[in-house]
């Protein structure tokens, strides 16, 4: 005999049977019923946040780690606020479910004006379809269990977000009785994997320096291991672009680093446009990860496979799931081969000279001898992202950052879903004070939680993205006293670096304070920024001139 689900407790329990273990929200007078049922339920735990763009931007962080991640909010007011987060997180592939509470199914009855509603009652939901690949409103007991499965589905499979409203007085309603829970029954059609792998193995087997060029569904499929054991049974070296950044571990063989056109490293660039047999696995061309487009790369020369498409050379193949495609490439019969390569440059020790003002350059070599396996680095736009893209990275999935759609304000609520989604890793968050004054309320959370997040604040007054493109006072922020911040939060730590010899010092003391936050606010010179950023804005500015 089927078992009886109230509405509520049924996607509770699938968020928790799909390895949701915490929704990250802001509550409201729609949504109540549902947050009291969550805090009493043993499969989830709420996590509140100071704003719903911050609990947005957690639950796509926890998403990237865990495979789905779930942001909770109420109708309008909080709904609204997190179209931003989903539409970053439908750009760049990262399945979260947001969960909108509603006005109860008989309120709306005679369209009445109810409070946060802005123009009808069906206005929210036809907004949310325009960034996520299934939505869904569950008013009818009679299919609500079934939709919350379709709609679950449908974001595991397609790797983005989806949208489900959940009307007040349907919280506690019995779905239909006779309802059992489904699995995806997606599948690959066999004959023409078959065909695509052979064709794929014939190409490469006849190249002489063939490139994987991997990409940021690597990532969100979870094929980092899969990848791994295709290159070092192929001997192909893997490159990835910037949204991909730490698909494979920095310190294998196999690994080129990043690859980012004209605005990246010369001799990895060389190396992969010379490539006679580029392999796109999981890649999104583009601006960012192709160097604003300087990339001399050919995708229709090559074989490219993502979940939305599988091209090799000119011909198109249909129905092949991406990680069937892959793991299909590890069986078929390709030839070992031994290439010399570039490799990504290994952390050099920093010894900090005694007052000697920081610089961005000194910055980002010095955490390079500072971040280890056990930390995960989360970038924001900006200097924060650029400078990072030559840190070494010890693990794979190791480094987040919105190198497409390009938010600023993801990295410090970031710090809150990675710690959630692997406690075991250290959240070290680089972030900009532009973008710092944007969602840096979020150290609230994080000081509320205990997490060990350390934050660096790269202070050089403003949004150095934008200077060398085109300059104005518009580009400036208010100056913020940020190290007071734990004063005012009553915890953590802070430290405000001006030499390098403040770097040293901080960092460590940052590194051996693990009982809640550590804030490192460094001092930049306005006009100082990395030599990656500058490459990036020089072909940026001729755009906006």
């Amino acid at each position: 005999m089927s078992k009886i689900y109230q509405i509520g407790a049924y996607l509770i329990e699938q968020l928790h049977r799909h390895g949701v273990e915490h929704v990250f929200g802001i509550p409201g007078d729609y949504v109540l019923g549902f947050y009291d049922l969550m805090s009493r339920s043993d499969l989830v735990e709420v996590i509140n946040t100071c704003d719903e763009q911050g609990a947005g931007f957690a639950a796509d962080a926890y998403a990237r780690i865990k495979g789905l991640g779930a942001v909770c909010i109420t109708y309008g007011v909080g709904g609204l606020k997190v179209t931003n987060t989903t539409a970053q997180a439908f750009a760049e592939k990262s399945p979260v479910i947001i969960i909108s509470g509603a006005p109860g199914v008989r309120e709306q009855e005679k369209n009445p004006l109810l409070h946060h509603k802005f123009r009808d009652f069906g206005s929210q939901k036809k907004i949310f379809d325009e960034f996520t690949v299934a939505s869904t409103v569950l008013d009818d007991p009679s299919i609500a269990l079934q939709e919350i499965d379709r709609v679950i589905h449908a974001a595991l499979k397609h790797k983005r977000p989806v949208y489900i409203e959940l009307p007040r007085d349907m919280v506690s309603k019995e779905g239909n009785h006779a309802h059992e829970h489904l699995p995806s029954d997606t599948k690959s059609d066999q004959g023409t994997l078959k065909e695509a792998v052979a064709e794929a193995a014939a190409i490469i087997n006849e190249a002489k320096r063939p490139v994987i060029l991997a990409g940021v569904e690597v990532h969100r499929f979870g094929l980092q291991n899969a990848l791994l054991r295709l290159a070092e049974k192929t001997g192909i070296p893997v490159a990835s672009t910037i949204l991909a950044k730490s698909v494979i571990p920095d310190n294998l063989p196999c690994s080129l680093g990043i690859y980012e056109g004209a605005t990246g490293l010369a001799e990895l660039t060389d190396f992969v446009e010379k490539s006679d047999c580029i392999v796109f696995l999981g890649t999104f061309l583009t601006d960012l990860n192709l160097g604003i487009y300087t990339a001399k790369i050919d995708a229709t020369e090559s074989i490219y496979a993502t979940s939305e498409k599988l091209t090799i050379h000119h011909h198109s193949y249909e129905n092949i799931l991406f990680p069937d495609f892959l793991h299909g490439l590890i069986e078929a019969d390709i030839n070992l081969r031994q290439m010399e390569h570039p490799v990504p440059a290994k952390p050099q020790p920093f010894v900090a000279l005694a007052k000697t003002e920081i610089t961005i350059k000194r910055l980002f070599e010095r955490l390079n001898a500072f971040i280890t396996a056990a930390d995960i680095v989360i970038a924001d736009v900006g200097d924060a992202l650029f400078g990072a893209n030559d840190l070494y990275m010890h693990k794979a999935t190791n480094f987040l950052s919105p190198a497409y759609y390009a938010s600023l304000g993801f990295a410090v609520p970031a710090a809150i879903g990675t710690h959630y989604a692997n406690p075991a890793l250290r959240p070290i968050v680089l972030v900009g004070d532009g973008a710092f004054q944007m969602t840096g309320m979020e150290l609230s959370t994080i000081a509320r939680y205990g997490i060990n997040a350390i934050v660096i604040l790269l202070n050089n007054e403003g949004y150095s993205t934008e200077r060398p493109m085109l300059d104005g006072p518009f580009n400036d922020v208010h100056p913020w006293q940020y190290c007071k911040l734990p004063d005012v939060l009553g915890a953590g730590k802070s430290f405000l670096v001006k030499t390098e010899q403040d770097l040293d010092t901080a960092l460590a003391e940052a590194r051996a304070h693990s009982t809640g936050f550590s804030l490192v606010e460094v001092k930049i010179g306005k006009n100082d920024r990395s030599p990656a950023l500058n490459r990036l804005t020089s072909h940026l500015g001729k755009e906006v001139r």
